[in-house]
C-alpha cells in the first residue's frame, strides 16, 4: 500500500469501508506530510489539525455504525482561501484585506462538509487571484514543487503545489481564466475546469467557476458527484442533472482495443493566435498526446486561433477597471499593503473611460461566441494549458510584465469566456524535468465527455516521473 497521505479518494473509500484504515490515522498521516513539506513549499494558509482531527473522528465513527456519508466522508481536502468556510478570514492573498471570520459556507464547500470531508487547510492564493503566481503581498511565496526554484502558479497556487506535494487527494481552486488548469499543469496534477455553472458557486461571475484539483481523473470526477449537487445560491448554476460521473473510465477501458476513440472528431489547437511563443517541448507533448488519440481511431484536424488581441485586451481594460474600483475604495494605509505588480496593473483603470469599459465587457460575449463557433464541430479539442513551463518563483507571471499580464492565458481563457469545460492532465516533462500539462475541451455542458477523454489519456500516455519528495529540513 502507498503512504496513507498519498492515496487518492478512490482508494480510500473502500478501505474505510472494510475498516481496514481509519479517517484518522489517514488524515494524521497528511497533516505530519504537510509538516515535512510546508517549511518550504508555503502552500496552506488558516491550517488546524485540531479542526481536522475532529472532523475526522466524526467520519471513523460514522463508517464504525454503517452511518457513512458518502464516497468523501473521512477524505482530506484542502480550500481555496477564497472559498468560503464558516469562522475562517479570507485574505484574498492580499494583505489590504481585513481578516473577518466567514458567515457560512459557500457552495462547494458546504456540499463537502455535507459529505464528511475532512478540511485539513485553506491553500494560498495571489492579491485578489488576480495572478497566475504564487506571489502574494500577505502570503509566504508559494513554490513548486518539482523544483523549488521555481512557481507553482495561480490563482489555484496553493492549491495545485499541496496536490503535486500530496497533501491529500483532493484540493479545491476556482478559475476565471486559467487559474486551476495553469497550475495543475506547472505542477504536473489534474485540474478541472467544469461548464460555467456546473458547480455552484459564490459569488457568481462572469467566466468564474470552482473545480477539482487531484493526482487523477478518477479523483476529479468523485468529487464532482458532490461537487455539483444544487445551491439556490448561485442564481447562475445549471440545473441538477443526474450525470453518471461514475463512468468516467468508461472509453480507458476501451484502450487496449485500439477503438477507444474511433470516431471522435477532435481539433488540435497548436495557435492562440496571440500570447507567449509555444515552447518546443510543449508543441511536442501535445502533438504526441494527438497521435495517441489519432491511434485509437479520432479524426484529428488543425484548428486556427480562436481568439484575438483585440479581444483580451478589451478584456484587460475591463479587469483593470473592476480591481482599480475595489482598489479605490480601500485607505491609503490598506492601497500601500497591495501588491506592487498589482497596483501598477491597475493603474490605468482610473483613467479609462466608460466607452473603453463598455467595448472591453462585450469581449466577454465576443470571446464566448467566437469559442463556440470556432469549436462546435468538433467532439472536444485538445491543446497546451500554457506555452511555457513553469517560471522563477519570485515573479508574477512568466514574463513578469505589468503591461503585458495576459501572454501566458491565450489557451485557457477563451474556454471560461465560452463556458465550456477543460480539463488538464498531466502529459510529461520538459528536459529539465518540468511539467506539461496537456488540455482537453468539450462542448459546453459535456463535463463527463471530458473527463472520459481525460481517463483515456492516462491510459494512452507514457510513464510520468515519480511524484517529487520533500526536500530535507533546513538546518
Amino acid at each position: 500500500m502507498a503512504d496513507l497521505h498519498a492515496l487518492s479518494a478512490t482508494e480510500l473509500t473502500p478501505l474505510y469501508h472494510t475498516r481496514t484504515l481509519s479517517p484518522v490515522d489517514v488524515t494524521r498521516a497528511v497533516l505530519a506530510h504537510i509538516e515535512a513539506w510546508e517549511p518550504q513549499l508555503c502552500a496552506t494558509w488558516a491550517l488546524d489539525a485540531d479542526e481536522a482531527l475532529r472532523m475526522a473522528a466524526a467520519s471513523e465513527a460514522r463508517w464504525a455504525t454503517g452511518a457513512a456519508l458518502g464516497p468523501l466522508d473521512g477524505v482530506p481536502v484542502t480550500l481555496k482561501e477564497n472559498i468560503a468556510t464558516r469562522g475562517v478570514p479570507q485574505p484574498l492573498g492580499c494583505a489590504a484585506t481585513a481578516l473577518t471570520p466567514a458567515a457560512e459556507d459557500a457552495p462547494p464547500a458546504a456540499r463537502l462538509r455535507e459529505a464528511g470531508a475532512v478540511f485539513v487547510a485553506r491553500t494560498t492564493m495571489p492579491d485578489w487571484g488576480m495572478l497566475s503566481s504564487g506571489l502574494s503581498s500577505f502570503h509566504k511565496l508559494a513554490r513548486n514543487p518539482w523544483d523549488l526554484r521555481k512557481n507553482p502558479g495561480g490563482s489555484s497556487a496553493g492549491a495545485a503545489a499541496a496536490a503535486a506535494a500530496g497533501y491529500g487527494p483532493l484540493h479545491l481552486g476556482t478559475d476565471i481564466g486559467g487559474s486551476i488548469r495553469l497550475p495543475a499543469s506547472w505542477c504536473g496534477v489534474v485540474g478541472f475546469k467544469p461548464s460555467l455553472g456546473r458547480i455552484p458557486i459564490k459569488p457568481p461571475y462572469a467566466g468564474r467557476v470552482a473545480g477539482p484539483i487531484c493526482r487523477s481523473v478518477a479523483d476529479a470526477a468523485l468529487a464532482m458527484q458532490i461537487l455539483s449537487r444544487p445551491d439556490w445560491r448561485d442564481a447562475t448554476s445549471l440545473p441538477a442533472q443526474p450525470i453518471a460521473w461514475a463512468e468516467h473510465g468508461q472509453r480507458a477501458q476501451q484502450a487496449d482495443s485500439g477503438r477507444a476513440a474511433t470516431g471522435l472528431r477532435i481539433g488540435l489547437l497548436l495557435d492562440a493566435g496571440w500570447g507567449d511563443a509555444l515552447q518546443p517541448a510543449v508543441r511536442a507533448a501535445i502533438e504526441a498526446a494527438a497521435r495517441a488519440f489519432e491511434a485509437q481511431g479520432a479524426i484529428v484536424e488543425l484548428l486556427g486561433p480562436v481568439s484575438t488581441r483585440a479581444m483580451v485586451q478589451g478584456l484587460d481594460r475591463f479587469w483593470r477597471m473592476r480591481s482599480w474600483m475595489d482598489y479605490a475604495t480601500l485607505p491609503a494605509e490598506r492601497q500601500a499593503r497591495v501588491l506592487p505588480y498589482i497596483r501598477d496593473w491597475i493603474a490605468s483603470g482610473q483613467q479609462l473611460s466608460a466607452a473603453e469599459v463598455f467595448l472591453g465587457h462585450a469581449q466577454i460575449a465576443a470571446l464566448r461566441d467566437a469559442a463556440v463557433t470556432a469549436t462546435h464541430r468538433f467532439d472536444c479539442v485538445l491543446s497546451p494549458v500554457s506555452p511555457d513551463v513553469a517560471f522563477p518563483a519570485e515573479q508574477a507571471s512568466p514574463l513578469n510584465d505589468p503591461a503585458r499580464p495576459f501572454e501566458h492565458i491565450a489557451y485557457t481563457l477563451p474556454w471560461n469566456m465560452s463556458e465550456q469545460p477543460a480539463l488538464s492532465v498531466p502529459a510529461g516533462h520538459d528536459a529539465d524535468g518540468l511539467p506539461i500539462g496537456l488540455q482537453i475541451i468539450g462542448r459546453r455542458h459535456d463535463d463527463l465527455g471530458v473527463l472520459q477523454l481525460g481517463a483515456l489519456w492516462e491510459r494512452l500516455r507514457p510513464a510520468l516521473r515519480p511524484w517529487p519528495t520533500p526536500p530535507p529540513p533546513r538546518s
